[in-house]
């Protein structure tokens, strides 16, 4: 996977997380929808943090003359455990 492709993933990721927020705070009497809309942003959350991960790793190999290409994507409980 490109550079190119995970930004461009990234993009589409940014851009239906930003559909849901809107979506949650219209007001809306559908409980199902609106609990269905909140689990998608969870996955959309981490789906994007799953990506900017792997974005930066490709960085940093390519920053330490590595190939970009053996970056791997890891699991979301590594991603989402990260201490800040």
């Amino acid at each position: 996977m490109s550079d190119e492709s995970i930004a461009s993933r990234i993009d589409k990721l940014v851009a239906e997380e930003k559909e849901l927020r809107g979506r949650e705070q219209q007001d809306r009497d559908d409980d199902d929808s609106l609990e269905a809309d909140r689990k998608r942003l969870r996955a959309v959350e981490v789906e994007l943090d799953q990506c900017w991960d792997l974005l930066r790793q490709r960085r940093a190999k390519e920053e330490f003359d590595q190939d970009p290409n053996t970056a791997q994507a890891r699991d979301a409980g590594t991603v989402e455990n990260y201490e800040q």
